[in-house]
Protein backbone atom coordinates (compact mmCIF):
# COMPACT_ATOMS: atom_id res chain seq x y z
CA UNK A 1 0.00 0.00 0.00
CA UNK A 2 1.23 3.54 -1.00
CA UNK A 3 0.39 5.87 1.38
CA UNK A 4 0.82 9.34 0.37
CA UNK A 5 1.42 12.85 2.73
CA UNK A 6 -0.55 15.52 1.49
CA UNK A 7 -0.33 18.81 3.49
CA UNK A 8 -0.08 22.67 3.53
CA UNK A 9 -0.49 26.14 5.15
CA UNK A 10 -4.07 27.83 6.02
CA UNK A 11 -4.93 29.18 2.93
CA UNK A 12 -2.18 27.01 0.48
CA UNK A 13 -5.11 25.40 -1.24
CA UNK A 14 -4.44 22.17 -0.10
CA UNK A 15 -8.18 21.29 -0.09
CA UNK A 16 -8.57 22.18 -3.55
CA UNK A 17 -5.95 19.35 -4.33
CA UNK A 18 -7.43 17.28 -1.93
CA UNK A 19 -10.57 17.41 -3.70
CA UNK A 20 -8.69 17.11 -7.14
CA UNK A 21 -7.51 13.98 -5.61
CA UNK A 22 -10.72 12.34 -5.05
CA UNK A 23 -12.01 13.79 -8.05
CA UNK A 24 -9.68 11.51 -9.77
CA UNK A 25 -10.85 8.65 -7.68
CA UNK A 26 -8.00 8.44 -4.85
CA UNK A 27 -9.34 7.98 -2.03
CA UNK A 28 -8.73 10.28 0.99
CA UNK A 29 -8.53 9.64 4.76
CA UNK A 30 -8.94 13.48 6.40
CA UNK A 31 -7.22 14.19 9.47
CA UNK A 32 -10.15 16.10 10.87
CA UNK A 33 -12.33 13.04 10.92
CA UNK A 34 -14.85 14.04 13.12
CA UNK A 35 -13.20 14.42 16.10
CA UNK A 36 -15.42 17.56 17.05
CA UNK A 37 -18.66 16.43 15.80
CA UNK A 38 -21.62 16.39 18.81
CA UNK A 39 -21.27 13.76 21.12
CA UNK A 40 -17.67 12.35 20.45
CA UNK A 41 -14.97 12.03 22.66
CA UNK A 42 -12.76 15.24 20.64
CA UNK A 43 -16.21 17.17 21.53
CA UNK A 44 -16.23 16.51 25.10
CA UNK A 45 -12.33 16.69 25.46
CA UNK A 46 -12.78 20.35 23.78
CA UNK A 47 -15.89 21.65 25.85
CA UNK A 48 -14.63 20.41 29.09
CA UNK A 49 -11.24 22.28 28.80
CA UNK A 50 -12.65 25.68 26.62
CA UNK A 51 -16.00 25.80 28.09
CA UNK A 52 -19.99 25.79 26.27
CA UNK A 53 -18.91 29.13 24.96
CA UNK A 54 -17.37 27.79 22.28
CA UNK A 55 -20.65 26.04 20.80
CA UNK A 56 -23.28 27.18 18.66
CA UNK A 57 -27.10 26.35 19.13
CA UNK A 58 -27.34 23.13 17.91
CA UNK A 59 -24.60 21.79 19.78
CA UNK A 60 -21.70 21.53 17.80
CA UNK A 61 -18.52 23.65 18.03
CA UNK A 62 -18.34 26.86 16.47
CA UNK A 63 -14.81 26.18 14.74
CA UNK A 64 -14.50 29.94 13.76
CA UNK A 65 -14.48 30.91 17.31
CA UNK A 66 -12.26 28.10 18.57
CA UNK A 67 -9.79 29.30 16.16
CA UNK A 68 -9.58 33.03 17.24
CA UNK A 69 -8.81 31.49 20.83
CA UNK A 70 -6.27 29.04 19.73
CA UNK A 71 -4.55 31.43 17.10
CA UNK A 72 -4.08 34.28 19.72
CA UNK A 73 -3.04 31.64 22.17
CA UNK A 74 0.16 29.25 21.75
CA UNK A 75 -0.79 28.24 25.17
CA UNK A 76 -4.19 27.30 24.20
CA UNK A 77 -3.57 26.00 20.69
CA UNK A 78 -1.10 23.23 22.29
CA UNK A 79 -3.73 22.37 24.21
CA UNK A 80 -6.47 21.63 21.85
CA UNK A 81 -3.95 20.04 19.84
CA UNK A 82 -2.86 18.08 22.56
CA UNK A 83 -6.64 17.08 23.26
CA UNK A 84 -7.39 16.37 19.67
CA UNK A 85 -3.96 13.96 19.07
CA UNK A 86 -5.26 10.95 20.25
CA UNK A 87 -8.63 11.12 18.73
CA UNK A 88 -7.26 12.31 14.97
CA UNK A 89 -4.10 9.36 15.33
CA UNK A 90 -7.26 6.78 16.00
CA UNK A 91 -9.84 8.33 13.60
CA UNK A 92 -6.80 8.12 10.94
CA UNK A 93 -6.13 4.37 11.39
CA UNK A 94 -9.47 3.22 11.19
CA UNK A 95 -9.80 4.50 8.15
CA UNK A 96 -6.87 3.10 6.74
CA UNK A 97 -7.29 0.06 7.96
CA UNK A 98 -10.88 -0.09 6.04
CA UNK A 99 -9.05 1.15 2.83
CA UNK A 100 -7.33 -1.85 3.05
CA UNK A 101 -9.70 -4.08 4.09
CA UNK A 102 -11.07 -2.61 0.68
CA UNK A 103 -8.20 -3.77 -1.58
CA UNK A 104 -6.95 -0.04 -2.53
CA UNK A 105 -2.90 0.25 -2.66
CA UNK A 106 -2.73 4.28 -2.76
CA UNK A 107 -4.92 6.61 -0.37
CA UNK A 108 -3.96 9.86 0.29
CA UNK A 109 -3.46 11.34 4.08
CA UNK A 110 -4.69 14.70 4.46
CA UNK A 111 -2.85 16.22 7.44
CA UNK A 112 -2.42 19.83 7.86
CA UNK A 113 -0.05 19.00 10.91
CA UNK A 114 1.87 16.06 9.04
CA UNK A 115 5.18 17.29 10.01
CA UNK A 116 4.18 18.53 13.52
CA UNK A 117 2.35 15.59 14.60
CA UNK A 118 5.51 13.49 13.15
CA UNK A 119 2.78 11.43 10.66
CA UNK A 120 5.18 12.66 8.16
CA UNK A 121 7.52 9.17 8.70
CA UNK A 122 4.25 6.93 8.25
CA UNK A 123 4.25 8.45 4.51
CA UNK A 124 5.44 8.49 1.11
CA UNK A 125 5.69 10.50 -1.14
CA UNK A 126 4.97 13.47 0.87
CA UNK A 127 3.13 16.44 -0.85
CA UNK A 128 3.31 19.87 0.20
CA UNK A 129 1.17 22.70 -1.67
CA UNK A 130 2.89 25.48 -1.26
CA UNK A 131 2.38 29.45 -2.09
CA UNK A 132 4.23 32.33 -1.14
CA UNK A 133 3.80 34.36 1.80
CA UNK A 134 2.16 37.35 0.10
CA UNK A 135 -0.35 35.87 -1.56
CA UNK A 136 -0.98 33.51 1.42
CA UNK A 137 -1.53 36.38 2.83
CA UNK A 138 -3.49 37.97 0.55
CA UNK A 139 -6.13 34.44 -0.06
CA UNK A 140 -6.47 34.10 3.60
CA UNK A 141 -8.07 37.53 4.29
CA UNK A 142 -10.31 37.62 1.20
CA UNK A 143 -11.38 33.85 2.32
CA UNK A 144 -12.21 34.64 6.10
CA UNK A 145 -13.21 38.93 5.69
CA UNK A 146 -10.45 39.16 8.21
CA UNK A 147 -7.92 42.13 9.23
CA UNK A 148 -4.48 41.33 7.91
CA UNK A 149 -3.19 41.72 12.04
CA UNK A 150 -5.20 38.64 12.48
CA UNK A 151 -4.53 36.97 9.20
CA UNK A 152 -0.47 37.12 9.91
CA UNK A 153 -1.22 35.78 13.37
CA UNK A 154 -2.72 32.50 12.03
CA UNK A 155 -0.08 32.25 9.37
CA UNK A 156 2.59 32.47 11.81
CA UNK A 157 0.92 30.23 14.04
CA UNK A 158 1.55 27.38 11.80
CA UNK A 159 4.92 25.63 10.67
CA UNK A 160 6.15 28.04 7.75
CA UNK A 161 5.44 26.23 4.15
CA UNK A 162 9.31 27.23 2.87
CA UNK A 163 10.27 24.64 6.24
CA UNK A 164 7.35 22.08 4.69
CA UNK A 165 8.75 22.42 1.26
CA UNK A 166 11.81 21.69 2.26
CA UNK A 167 10.82 18.17 3.84
CA UNK A 168 8.58 17.73 0.86
CA UNK A 169 9.18 14.99 -1.66
CA UNK A 170 6.53 16.81 -4.55
CA UNK A 171 5.87 20.43 -3.66
CA UNK A 172 2.91 22.07 -5.84
CA UNK A 173 3.26 25.49 -6.14
CA UNK A 174 -0.09 27.46 -5.97
CA UNK A 175 0.89 30.71 -6.15
CA UNK A 176 -0.74 30.86 -10.00
CA UNK A 177 -4.08 30.16 -11.43
CA UNK A 178 -6.57 27.46 -10.99
CA UNK A 179 -5.08 26.34 -14.42
CA UNK A 180 -1.82 26.34 -13.14
CA UNK A 181 -2.69 24.36 -10.37
CA UNK A 182 -4.78 21.85 -12.62
CA UNK A 183 -1.25 21.37 -14.64
CA UNK A 184 0.90 20.35 -11.75
CA UNK A 185 -1.48 17.77 -10.51
CA UNK A 186 -1.83 15.90 -13.38
CA UNK A 187 1.70 15.65 -13.07
CA UNK A 188 1.72 14.86 -9.52
CA UNK A 189 -1.19 12.49 -10.10
CA UNK A 190 1.34 10.61 -12.69
CA UNK A 191 4.00 10.20 -10.17
CA UNK A 192 1.86 9.04 -6.99
CA UNK A 193 -0.21 6.05 -9.25
CA UNK A 194 3.05 4.65 -10.68
CA UNK A 195 3.07 0.72 -9.87
CA UNK A 196 3.54 -0.24 -6.03
CA UNK A 197 7.10 -1.02 -5.42
CA UNK A 198 7.65 -4.50 -3.77
CA UNK A 199 7.87 -3.58 -0.39
CA UNK A 200 4.54 -1.21 -0.78
CA UNK A 201 2.98 -4.14 -2.63
CA UNK A 202 3.62 -6.73 0.16
CA UNK A 203 1.78 -3.97 2.76
CA UNK A 204 -1.27 -4.22 0.35
CA UNK A 205 -3.82 -6.52 1.13
CA UNK A 206 -3.00 -8.62 -1.84
CA UNK A 207 0.56 -8.54 -0.68
CA UNK A 208 -0.35 -9.85 2.66
CA UNK A 209 -2.66 -12.39 1.51
CA UNK A 210 -0.15 -13.59 -1.69
CA UNK A 211 2.80 -14.02 2.20
CA UNK A 212 0.03 -16.06 4.06
CA UNK A 213 -0.89 -18.36 0.76
CA UNK A 214 2.76 -19.19 0.14
CA UNK A 215 3.57 -19.90 3.70
CA UNK A 216 0.06 -21.90 4.03
CA UNK A 217 1.64 -23.75 0.68
CA UNK A 218 5.19 -24.39 2.37
CA UNK A 219 4.04 -25.65 5.48
CA UNK A 220 1.61 -27.92 3.04
CA UNK A 221 4.58 -29.06 1.26
CA UNK A 222 6.83 -29.67 4.31
CA UNK A 223 4.07 -32.27 6.12
CA UNK A 224 4.25 -34.16 2.67
CA UNK A 225 7.78 -34.53 2.35
CA UNK A 226 9.00 -37.95 3.18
Amino acid sequence: MRIVGLTGGIASGKSTVSNLFKAHGIPIVDADINVLKKGTGGWKKVVAAFGEDILLENGEVDRAKLGQIVFSDPGRRQLLNRLLAPFISRGILMEVLKLWIKGCSIIVLDVPLLFEAKMDKWTKPIVVVWVDPKTQLQRLMIRDGSMEEDAKSRINAQMSLDLKRSQADIVIDNTGSLEALHEQFQKVLTQITMPLTWTEFMLSRKGVFLTLFSIFVGVAICKRSP
